[in-house]
């Protein structure tokens, strides 16, 4: 848990832009891990207290009964931000070396080449090295390395600069003197921090969005990188809070990406907040994926889960990424007005609290109905019942595997073609979906479905259709039987409907349906499909000469 320095060490959930941030504060974590190393204040002032904390931003680790000294010794963080004034230009964009004493090092000197020496960590008691929390540079802890005048020199940020945002950008604004003619609407504007940006047509200044607790303790501890290799400012936990604020304060920053740590719901969050704010131009959204699942991820070369990649590697990968668009989906929900009561109830046994609407009236991926839906609404419904039994991602498939199962057994999904009407772009496939017996429509708008799975198909195969793309304003219709569905687990495919531009579904019962992985029974209903916008992302490049 990050905790507030100097004195109190409270739980704080990030650094964030609050009004009562503190120039130079650190940003405390539990370190449990004896690799650390000693204390920062050394055998002379160190209280060798048992509990120890590591600053995320500057890596220092402190006994926590030690952190009060650290004010007496006048050693504070890295600035993540300055006071507004009236400071020259030239003094407002410069940014110094933050110069940290380590007991370890990694890599070599900057000024001789020669690597660290390194020793047990119970026996590093002596200053082995100086380096720099921005830029990474290290020197030995000795005057034919180290010279007194690289104290003040101006620091470049290193290797991930044109991706870190500047302390220097980052002002924090004196809130104004109430008037009383003018109260509610200067109290309403007022925010604590403003981004003034030097625009650079290098620079891709970027906004991080993590949840700590996705993917495991992975979230954790992807956070704490970013925030050693960024500027904490520009990383923000989304357990805190929303995206809303950080992308408001952020929206006028040229060139502006923002990486969502996280899996396809919380890509789908920001896109969200993103359409929100109108911001112009959107800045495009490079993942990390965390957690499982991770289709867009997939598709946007991120891979399914994070694989312990340096996220120095990360960060290069997004700022060198290119820009693709995206097409999103409007999901329009009427009931079905030729539907009685009596007909609503048919096929279900558990009635949802809001049998009308959608979980969510937009999605990215797809939109489906029938035996997947129904699959994964039980693994919900059982989760929200009994999370104690769904702490392992074994334990997950499981379920899975065991509530389709049941369904083929009890045949639940079997009638879906008998309930279902479906017309796209004019054209009636209803027929034809009774024909097939079809127990699984999805509406797919990228290639991926269903944790990596390909059910539109090898591209060669296409002689009817037009290859799939995720940005021609185009959604492929596919179905499944039992069978089919099973096949695309080894690499089989779903029958290929149609590729439209507009669809309109009419289901005749309540029906299990799933938008993006969030599922829910609906209600009869008339569900509009159409084109809502075009998303920026960033795609991975992907590597050359690869083995085919």
């Amino acid at each position: 848990t990050p905790v507030q320095s100097p004195h109190a060490c409270a739980p704080r959930v990030s650094v964030g832009v609050q009004e009562a941030a503190v120039p130079g504060d650190h940003v405390w974590f539990d370190s449990g891990d004896s690799g650390d190393g000693c204390c920062y204040l050394g055998e002379d002032g160190c209280v060798k207290s048992m509990s120890r904390k590591k600053c995320a931003s500057c890596r220092i680790v402190v006994h926590v009964a030690c952190i009060p000294q650290l004010e007496q010794i006048n050693f504070r963080c890295k600035p993540t931000f300055r006071e507004a004034g009236t400071r020259s230009a030239r003094e407002a964009s410069a940014v110094r070396h933050h110069w940290v004493h380590r007991h370890r090092q990694e890599g070599r000197c900057r000024q001789c080449g020669k690597g660290f020496q390194q020793k047990f960590t119970f026996h590093s008691k002596e200053i082995v090295a100086i380096s720099c929390s921005w830029c990474k540079q290290a020197y030995h802890n000795k005057v034919s390395c180290f010279m007194l005048q690289q104290i003040e020199e101006p620091c470049s940020l290193g290797v991930h600069a044109a991706v870190i945002v500047p302390p220097t950008w980052i002002i924090r604004v004196k809130r104004p003197q109430r008037k009383s003619s003018k109260k509610g609407s200067e109290e309403c504007k007022w925010r604590p921090f403003a981004v003034k940006a030097v625009a650079s047509p290098l620079v891709k200044p970027l906004v991080v969005f993590i949840n700590p607790k996705s993917g495991g303790n992975q979230g954790n501890k992807i956070m704490q990188s970013l925030m050693w290799l960024l500027n904490p400012r520009q990383v923000f936990d989304l357990g805190a809070g929303g995206p809303q604020e950080a992308l408001e304060l952020y929206r006028k920053v040229p060139n502006l990406r923002v990486l969502a740590c996280g899996g396809d719901g919380t890509v789908g969050w920001i896109l969200s907040v993103l359409d929100q704010l109108q911001i112009v131009p959107p800045p495009p959204v490079a993942i990390l994926p965390l957690g499982t699942g991770n289709d867009l991820a997939r598709t946007l070369n991120w891979g399914g889960g994070y694989t312990d990649e340096p996220i120095s590697k990360v960060l290069s990968h997004v700022e060198e990424g290119a820009t693709v668009q995206l097409d999103r989906w409007n999901l329009d929900v009427r009931p079905n007005p030729d539907v009685g009561r009596d007909e609503q109830e048919q096929g279900t046994s558990k009635p949802s609290p809001n049998p009308n609407q959608l979980p969510l009236d937009v999605f990215n991926n797809y939109f489906s109905l029938g035996f997947d839906a129904r699959v994964t609404l039980e693994f919900h419904e059982s989760r929200e019942a009994n999370p104690e039994k769904f702490n392992s991602r074994f334990r997950n498939k499981m379920f899975y595997a065991g509530a389709a199962f049941s369904d083929f057994l009890q045949r639940s999904s079997r009638d879906l073609a008998k309930h279902v009407r479906v017309m796209c772009d004019g054209v009636d496939l209803t027929p034809k979906i009774q024909e097939l017996k079809l127990q699984c429509i999805v509406f797919l708008n990228i290639p991926r479905y269903c944790a990596g799975t390909v059910p539109w198909g090898n591209p060669a195969d296409h002689h009817d259709f037009e290859p799939q793309r995720h940005d021609d304003g185009y959604i492929e219709v596919i179905g499944f039987t039992m069978a089919s569905l099973a096949a695309l687990q080894v690499g089989g495919h779903g029958e290929r409907l149609h590729q439209c531009r507009e669809a309109v579904l009419a289901t005749l019962r309540t029906t299990p349906v799933q938008v993006d992985g969030e599922p829910c029974r609906l209600a009869p209903s008339i569900i509009r499909i159409s084109l809502r916008n075009q998303a920026l992302m960033v795609q991975k490049s992907k590597r050359r000469a690869s083995v085919p």
